[in-house]
């Protein structure tokens, strides 16, 4: 018998926001992405707001399961500090399962510090703590056969155990959500194309998508991600995302709600595709919550902040546009 619906797997962090006009974009050759976020050096800067949140793949995609009413658990890794502290608190509050959480005694939880300016731009700051370093013993792969479907996200690049869960699960008969990181992504399509069989729902960014097809075709791209009686989702910001499944791909418009922050919204957009997709096996429905999950979070500072707290509406749901290709 299944004990959950869904297990989330990945990072639990604290994130802090700090919001000020005083952060300034400055184009400059010095910078790898071509503008810098300044501040006057040796000054004191005065906060506009600071948001005090938990974040990481997980414990983002587990409160949007738990906020829907799907029994759900997540694995992550984190220290015995008061940030640990805060992220076992508010998985609690989304009515998450913390049984498979490993706290490591004497170690230090993930830490994000997201200086952000007042039109949502923002540079993360990031300590990854504890979360970095995910081993076998963190994962309890018989809990990977008492679940219905398993949310994989990013474990800091560990391809090799990413490729262990994934087979692990499918082995077990648990259907597999794949939302690798960007270290997991480095590691290619050579290493990434052997699981691609197992995975139920891949879920990626168009640039991550490029990368790994060397195209920026959506229907080359479909076809070199593609499994038979597999879905591939690729999100594309703005421009909305695309749903492919045999042959069949559709594309989903956004409403164009006005983004404060984007952090979380890929979480909240897979998070919201599956919860969906678990219920009703219905891929445009599915579009739609995941859109408008995403979409929803992007106008509060704080991965959880924005989650949808109950199913959406028709009418919500009619606002998002379904285009078949």
């Amino acid at each position: 018998m299944n004990m959950y619906d869904v297990i989330t797997i990945g990072a639990g962090v604290r994130d802090v926001f700090l919001i000020s006009d005083a952060f300034v974009a400055l184009k400059s050759d010095q910078f790898p992405t071509g503008i810098g976020e300044c501040v006057a050096l040796g000054s004191k800067i005065e906060l506009d707001q600071i948001v005090l949140t938990t974040g990481g793949g997980a414990t983002n995609a587990a409160a949007t399961f738990g906020s829907l009413g799907l029994k759900t658990a997540s694995i992550c890794k984190i220290g015995d500090d008061s940030s640990g502290r805060d992220v076992m608190e508010d998985l609690k509050r989304f009515n998450v399962a913390i049984r498979l959480v490993t706290t490591v005694v004497g170690g230090e939880t993930g830490y994000s510090t997201l200086l952000t300016m007042k039109d949502g731009e923002r540079t993360v700051l990031v300590y990854r703590g504890v979360s970095a370093k995910f081993s076998d013993k963190d994962i309890d792969f018989k809990a990977l056969g008492r679940t219905k479907w398993i949310y994989l996200t990013s474990l800091g690049g560990n391809i090799a155990l990413s490729a262990k869960i994934i087979r692990a699960a499918h082995k077990a008969g648990t259907k597999v959500m794949w939302n690798p990181g960007s270290r997991e992504i480095k590691a290619g399509i050579k290493k990434i194309k052997p699981l691609l069989p197992m995975i139920d729902v891949l879920n990626v960014n168009r640039e991550e998508a490029d990368f790994l097809t060397g195209s920026r075709n959506i229907a080359e791209i479909c076809q070199v991600l593609h499994s038979k009686g597999t879905v591939r989702l690729i999100t594309d910001g703005i421009d909305g995302s695309y749903a492919h499944r045999d042959g069949w791909t559709v594309h989903a418009g956004t409403t164009g709600a006005k983004s404060i922050s984007r952090t979380g919204a890929g979480d909240a957009f897979g998070s919201g595709f599956l919860s969906e997709l678990m219920k009703t096996d219905d891929i445009k429905g599915a579009l739609k919550v995941g859109t408008l999950n995403a979409e929803s979070v992007i106008q509060k500072h704080g991965a959880k902040n924005g989650l949808l707290k109950n199913w959406p509406s028709k009418a919500r749901r009619m606002k998002i546009k379904i285009k078949e290709l």
